[in-house]
């Protein structure tokens, strides 16, 4: 959801409450619902530009929860509402709780402040950031800097190739996101590439994901697709279980993020199975574990192998597959050739390994 022009129609330079909300409004007011008109308030003086998102993150609420609280307080007749010709939310107007109050059904005079204004010209495509700004913040960038950002031909192309990898055509609101990863946090076309990659990789198109993503990789100094990939595998839950299983402790190598990519994403198995062709390897070997884990999880794929309970059906059918191997001998009678057929999985698994 993008930028929110907020007007108000009593304006004054400091940030303060009505005695009226005092009084009449806040004691039927619940949390988000008093967080919201506030904050709405304190942006409005500051001169500040904000959006739902911005919101629902700040206070930990989810966008709804804002919406909902932004409806509460236009059906108290203390603020309007703004939509475009599409139903999206585009402006807020505060209005003078004088005129409002005894059921006086304000309308929102003449706007006296705008908190879309953005300085134009050079200057603004990259403002400079005040010591105790926050670096990270995303900046209401104007209409003429999309348009021109859309048009160079690096970030168009880039902009095609992230339609494909998210499989629809981008928002304003998106393409805002694309520019603030490249123009705020610095990233170069191929890092942003990386980016949306391996959001769309984990099932997250979500934009407000993929921006917290590229964030969390600035303040991490991250600046190459090889430093993300490192960083991003260091702090995968599933890589990390993996790694713990195998009793590895440093970062996985490419070659180990090869083999964990294949046995969850090409057998598309869960940890409960992982972790049972982890603990059969560690109890068998202190060296060449991926490689171990992977030959035993390679044969379950083979074996048809989908669920936990399938494991004993693939050891029982590998017991009868190593006894129809065995040479035949002369047997005294039939059960001194079952004895000799045992079954001994862990043996047979380590001579493949050493070949």
């Amino acid at each position: 959801m993008g930028r929110l022009k907020i007007y108000k129609d009593n304006y004054t330079e400091a940030t303060a409450v009505s005695n009226i909300f005092i009084d009449e409004y806040m004691k039927d007011a619940n949390d988000a619902q008093l967080k919201v008109y506030l904050y709405l308030i304190r942006m409005m003086n500051a001169n500040l530009p904000t959006s739902v998102s911005d919101i629902a993150d700040k206070f930990n609420h989810t966008e709804k929860d804002v919406l909902r609280a932004l409806k509460y307080w236009e059906k108290n007749r203390l603020l309007t509402l703004e939509y475009d010709e599409s139903k999206n939310l585009i402006g807020i107007h505060l209005l003078d709780l004088s005129k409002t109050a005894g059921g006086f059904a304000g309308k929102p005079f003449a706007p006296v402040v705008t908190l879309m204004s953005a300085p134009s010209g050079p200057e603004a495509v990259n403002p400079p950031d005040s010591g105790s700004a926050d670096p990270y913040s995303k900046p209401a960038y104007t209409l003429d800097q999309l348009k021109e950002f859309k048009n160079r031909e690096d970030t168009s192309q880039l902009l095609f190739i992230i339609e494909q990898y998210i499989g629809k055509t981008l928002s304003p609101s998106e393409i805002k996101t694309v520019f603030f990863i490249q123009d705020k946090l610095g990233f170069s076309m191929d890092l942003t590439d990386y980016l949306v990659q391996y959001c769309v990789e984990r099932g997250k198109r979500d934009f407000r994901y993929i921006e917290k993503v590229a964030v969390s990789w600035a303040q991490a100094n991250v600046t190459t697709p090889e430093a993300a990939e490192k960083y991003a595998y260091k702090y995968d839950k599933t890589v990390y279980n993996i790694m713990n299983a195998l009793g590895k402790t440093s970062s996985p190598t490419r070659k180990e993020v090869e083999y964990i990519n294949r046995w969850t994403k090409d057998f598309g198995y869960e940890m409960d199975i992982i972790d049972a062709a982890c603990e059969r390897t560690v109890l068998s070997t202190d060296k060449h574990r991926f490689e171990y884990a992977d030959r035993i999880l390679s044969g379950w794929y083979q074996a048809n192998v989908h669920h936990k309970a399938d494991i004993a059906k693939a050891d029982e059918l590998f017991r009868r597959s190593k006894a129809a191997l065995q040479p035949k001998q002369v047997q005294a009678n039939k059960f001194n050739q079952f004895k000799q057929n045992s079954y001994d999985f862990d043996a047979l698994e380590k001579e493949l390994l050493s070949n």
